[in-house]
């Protein structure tokens, strides 16, 4: 057990290295946060020379600097030294975690020293099978103990081509495992969603063979594959043993998902039949996507990754460019195309400039196409929800006419066997015609006879039912909330002045006034239940089966604000028009209690009436 001298002195010896140094050491004590971000602390040197650790540490002509994030930025071929190291003061024993969060680095080899002494040399990196991890997490990890006055040095030696970004992290192991559940819930749930997007329109375009949903099917499956290789998932799930499939998954999935993006616009854009010009660029760049595809397999990862981010760039302008002209052209599905498209290409040019290193941010580079893409999916999913829909109808309607055609293809053929009949029967045609003939007659009388009826509800001049068919509803009305116990209500309705208005404008101004009162009072109520009659002169009577109070003056004002805000418009002239309304609801228990709902509602008609005209009044008992 030290002393409290030994233990001194031994602060002093691991401390004293970093006061000649002129930076403050990092201390890990009680009051540090769980995550520290370990940039700040890192130094690098740029090594083109294979030399080992001995050598890194030993020799004078190594140049450690200070670590900028702009040296890891963008896409490369990179190989350098980073060295970082802290002291631990808290008493208690800790168990930390160093995370590096790009699984795309080819290769990592770390060196732990501690008080001095090495204690771990690990290899990592995605060049290497995945089962070789010490920690099996899409993140590179390493786990460590660490005890009151350990001093620990870390050396990582990084070789890698494509996006060299170092989000290095030193965490408490309880940190780091609740931030990974949280993050591991965003990615399944994101590629969950995508994966069911894409399942359900393979499944759609096997049934129903159709190229659009076949394309969108390849589009979305192998977006959400990329996707999934981007986060490092596919090479933990899919292919773990196969580390070489990692040189070209990200460049071959992008053409890929461009390949079937262009097919799938043409699709369901109606190039074919709208636009000629924009089918054959989106056939050409079809196959130019499928070439660039080809050509890098033969590349290296570096250069194949950057020409797929100009490639995707490029294509997301252009189908940004073909969504909006057509929808500037009125193509109901462009516009739907255009806003998807629109967050795509916003997402691609942002990650694009930020992996190419043509601005910085402390903004991670796949988190805007992540975002733009997600946002697409779900968009050209709605699009050919709509798109669907559409095709339905019309094999509906077309079915209906090949019903209607076979319906009269059956009277043509049961007519020409009537005909047959009676020409070998002449007795038996003259029964059948005279039959005929007085079946016609019938039906003709039966057609008059319901023609008259009909005519007999209606008012003749405003095309509403009259009051004979208000009478008649209101009692059928009244017996049905008498007995399901349900509100029943009434609106009496009165055009405010209209006497003036015939003596002003004419009686045939005050007829168009009262037609256009009848049209606003049918399309205010949109139940087949509630009835609009004219009651008389220029009142109007409305029956609104199943309807309380609130409902019964909420439909009232509605009414009446559609009134007045429509104006009459005779000849040249144009006059203003309003109404008062009377509303009056109640539960029916008696056939009189039907009259007497009538007549509260005119008596609230009349109170509107002589409290200023153009306002709805509820029935209240004085």
């Amino acid at each position: 057990m030290p002393t409290c001298f030994q233990r001194l002195l031994l602060t002093i010896v691991l401390i004293f290295p970093s006061i000649l140094t002129a930076k403050e050491l990092l201390s890990i004590s009680d009051k540090t946060t769980e995550t520290i971000k370990l940039v700040p602390e890192l130094v690098i040197a740029n090594q083109s020379q294979n030399l080992n650790i001995t050598e890194i540490r030993n020799s004078p002509a190594i140049k450690w600097e200070p670590f900028r994030t702009a040296q890891t930025k963008g896409i490369a071929n990179t190989s350098y030294w980073l060295k970082f190291d802290f002291i631990q003061t808290a008493p208690q024993a800790k168990q930390l975690i160093i995370s590096l969060t790009n699984p795309h680095i080819d290769s990592i080899v770390l060196y732990h020293f501690k008080n001095g002494q090495q204690v771990q040399r690990l290899q990592l990196g995605d060049h290497y099978p995945f089962a070789n991890r010490p920690i099996l997490s899409t993140n590179f990890l390493y786990s460590f103990a660490s005890q009151q006055f350990d001093k620990h040095q870390f050396y990582l030696k990084i070789d890698s081509t494509g996006a060299t970004n170092l989000p290095l992290n030193l965490w408490s192991s309880e940190a780091y495992y609740q931030n990974a559940e949280q993050q591991t819930a965003l990615y399944g749930f994101q590629l969950g969603v995508l994966t069911a997007i894409g399942i359900f329109s393979l499944f759609i375009a096997l049934t129903s063979l159709s190229f659009s949903y076949t394309y969108y099917a390849g589009y979305v499956l192998s977006i959400t594959l990329f996707v999934a290789s981007l986060n490092g998932l596919a090479f933990r799930f899919i292919w773990p043993e196969w580390p070489q499939v990692q040189n070209f998954a990200l460049p071959a999935l992008l053409s890929l998902s461009m390949m079937f993006a262009f097919l799938f616009s043409e699709k369901v854009m109606l190039f074919k039949y709208h636009n000629q010009t924009m089918l054959r660029l989106c056939r050409i760049s079809a196959a130019a996507s499928v070439l660039l595809l080809v050509v890098c397999l033969f590349l290296d990862y570096t250069t194949a990754l950057r020409l797929n981010i100009y490639a995707v760039m490029l294509a997301s302008v252009m189908l940004m460019y073909m969504s909006t002209a057509q929808a500037i052209k009125g193509y109901k599905l462009a516009k739907l195309f255009a806003i998807g498209w629109f967050c795509m290409m916003f997402g691609a040019l942002i990650s694009g400039a930020l992996y190419l290193n043509i601005f910085n941010s402390d903004l991670t580079a796949s988190t805007p196409f992540i975002i733009g893409l997600t946002t697409e999916v779900i968009f050209m999913a709605a699009l050919l929800a709509i798109r669907y829909n559409d095709e339905r109808i019309a094999k509906l309607k077309i079915q209906q006419d090949a019903l209607d055609q076979a319906k009269q293809a059956r009277e043509h053929k049961e007519k020409a066997l009537r005909l047959e009949a009676r020409s070998s029967e002449q007795l038996s045609q003259k029964v059948q015609e005279r039959t005929l003939e007085l079946e016609i007659a019938l039906r003709e009388l039966n057609e008059a006879n319901q023609k008259l009826t009909e005519q007999a509800k209606v008012d003749s001049l405003t095309g509403v039912k009259n009051r004979n068919s208000f009478d008649k509803r209101i009692l059928a009305e009244g017996r049905i909330s008498r007995r399901q116990q349900t509100p029943l209500s009434v609106l009496m309705l009165d055009l405010d002045h209209f006497k003036t208005i015939n003596d002003s404008y004419g009686h045939l101004a005050g007829d168009q006034a009262l037609r256009v009162v009848a049209d606003i009072l049918k399309q205010n109520l949109k139940r087949p239940t509630d009835l609009v009659s004219r009651f008389g002169g220029e009142e109007f009577a409305i029956i609104l089966p199943n309807t309380d109070q609130t409902g019964a003056l909420q439909v009232a004002e509605s009414i009446r604000k559609a009134i007045n805000a429509a104006p009459i418009s005779w000849g040249d002239q144009s006059f203003p028009l309003t109404v008062s309304i009377g509303v009056n609801s109640e539960v029916i228990n008696s056939e009189e209690h039907t009259t007497l709902l009538l007549e509260q509602a005119d008596q609230a008609l009349y109170q509107a009436k002589s409290e200023g005209r153009n306002c709805s009044r509820l029935y209240r008992p004085q």
